[in-house]
């Protein structure tokens, strides 16, 4: 992290209660690019926050609402350093991060755990490492995980993803209790069953996640909720 960026806050309207809402809010959208990156985005946008959209192609990017989009492969730590480095630099420290980066692979094969645990690990544990603390810092920082319920059901067919998964998890649990002391900051895993159309609709999972600012930080923080 920039060593200004604590330094830094988004200021509210005069009146606006620095304690909730997304008014002003900078969030970070990983993973912006794919429907329910740009669902998310759409939401947070009407609601007055503005929206930095990252993904692995910028063209992608187009579609999404967004006051900046990046480019970058969240995989990596050196490229999530620099993204931050930039963002900081750009913006200032952020309020939020929703993390939307996955995919699904059923099995147990090693070249499908690699990629998997590429997307769904290692994408939030450095994303949400490099944010940390902004959102520590700020008076209404969220990070947001999408995780399976088949997490609850773990399952031999299906063990790499539900591995995976509960390790992301468990990751978003002890950011939580890294944002106990505070009380400003929340890290909120979202369980959904699948997403679309025989699923959870990204809209509502949108507009679940636009709500987590109008929640209690201390309510929240190492929840994990289905919407």
């Amino acid at each position: 992290m920039s060593s200004g960026a604590a330094a830094y806050r988004n200021q509210p309207d005069e009146g606006f209660d620095t304690a909730s809402g997304l008014l002003n809010r900078l969030v970070l959208v990983a993973g912006a690019s794919n429907d329910s990156g740009r669902a998310v985005a759409t939401r947070l946008t009407d609601a007055g926050a503005r929206v930095l959209a990252v993904g692995s192609d910028l063209r992608r990017l187009a579609e999404t609402p967004a006051v900046s989009r990046y480019e970058c492969d969240l995989a990596s730590p050196r490229g999530v350093d620099s993204l931050a480095s930039r963002i900081h630099a750009e913006h200032g420290p952020i309020d939020g991060v929703v993390h939307l980066v996955g995919g699904w692979r059923a099995g147990r094969a090693d070249d499908d755990w690699a990629w998997l645990e590429s997307r769904v690990v290692e994408t939030f544990r450095n994303t949400s490492r490099a944010f940390f603390e902004d959102l520590k810092a700020s008076p209404a920082g969220r990070l947001v995980m999408v995780s399976s319920t088949s997490v609850e059901a773990p399952t031999w067919s299906n063990a790499n993803y539900v591995a995976a998964k509960s390790a992301a998890e468990a990751w978003a649990r002890s950011a939580a209790s890294g944002f106990a002391k505070e009380g400003t900051a929340a890290s909120v895993i979202l369980a959904v069953a699948s997403l679309g159309h025989d699923g959870t609709p990204v809209g509502v999972l949108a507009d679940r996640i636009v709500t987590l600012w109008d929640e209690p930080a201390a309510e929240l923080n190492g929840a994990r909720i289905t919407p």
